[in-house]
């Protein structure tokens, strides 16, 4: 089985050390050729993902036409990068079988990162869920979920998937899969900024479970099934992102709540896909304040000690 994962990030590079442990022929790509050269030499990525050696079966390159000769292609870069990355690669992608890697929705379509796959290819698939890079490439055990709408692609991606420390839940449900993955994200960046503002445990679990109901209300409107909000990619993936500073989303959060720059150089998909999702909401007219407080917050539009006395000022109403 030959699998290429495309994006040399954290978890990228994560998924491709487990892949190739798991007994597959890999292939990791980055675009940067330099970056690549020092993957060869020292055979570990120093910058992303650190103490995390490469198997000695892993190949890596920057030939993005060598590294799309595979069975499967797992596509880990950036959601916002996404729609420019299939248009510009077209010729190599074509009518093969892509795995979005990434979460959220691009900024300026509204679209998740599957809808964009099919510009390219109708096999298509997201892999998303509780997962980081670091427990991933230490061979922790981890589960996540993969979201095809295509019976036999998705058994079949299901199997060739899964390693010896990533455990694989299959759903048709790709609508709920990419809700749960984005939107938690903003959720995250909301918490962050609640612990980082010394607001406390229970406004962490507030937002936390309102925010979940605010997931599940977009589902319910765009045909994503409730059922998937609650599995991995929904309420396990929330739970993981909005507990621990591991995730990005989180920190993020933490450090606009203690009124300070985000000086790391990774993206933050939530500060996107809150902007996003805020004007998905609008247009199908949900109710949905706790993302438009992120929103409004990553913005800048308002302060967090604005947000937060607009939230508990809310007209009181039944769970």
């Amino acid at each position: 089985m030959k699998i290429s994962v495309l994006g040399s990030g954290a978890f990228g590079t994560a998924l491709a050390i487990s892949l190739t442990n798991g007994g597959n022929s890999v292939t990791l790509w980055g675009r940067n050729p330099k970056q690549v050269n020092a993957f060869s030499k020292d055979r570990e990525n120093k910058d992303r993902l650190p103490n995390c050696p490469f198997p000695t079966s892993l190949c890596v390159t920057s030939d993005l036409e060598l590294a799309c000769d595979a069975d499967a292609i797992l596509i880990a870069v950036p959601t916002q990068s996404l729609r420019k990355f299939l248009e510009e690669n077209d010729k190599y992608l074509r009518d093969k079988s892509l795995i979005a890697c990434c979460k959220g929705f691009d900024i300026e379509t509204g679209k998740g990162p599957v809808e964009m796959l099919k510009s390219a290819t109708n096999k298509t698939a997201i892999l998303t869920g509780p997962s980081f890079a670091n427990d991933i490439a230490r061979g922790l055990p981890t589960a996540l979920t993969l979201a095809c709408d295509q019976t036999e692609l998705g058994i079949a991606l299901q199997d060739q998937l899964t390693s010896k420390n990533i455990r694989i839940y299959r759903t048709q449900d790709v609508v709920g899969a990419e809700l749960g993955g984005g939107l938690k994200n903003v959720i995250a960046i909301g918490c962050g900024a609640a612990i980082g503002a010394g607001l406390g445990e229970s406004a962490r679990a507030a937002l936390m479970t309102r925010g979940f109901a605010e997931m599940r209300r977009f589902a319910s409107v765009l045909g994503g099934r409730d059922k998937t909000l609650c599995g991995l990619s929904g309420f396990g993936d929330l739970s993981l992102t909005c507990m621990s500073e591991q995730s990005r989303n989180f920190r993020y959060g933490m450090q606009l709540g203690q009124g300070h720059d985000f000086k790391e150089q990774t993206t933050v998909e939530g500060k996107f896909t809150a902007q996003a999702a805020l004007t998905k909401a609008i247009k199908l007219g949900l109710d949905v304040p706790v993302i438009r407080s992120v929103s409004d917050l990553v913005t800048g539009r308002k302060t967090l000690e604005t947000l937060l006395a607009a939230l508990l000022a809310r007209p009181q109403k039944e769970e």
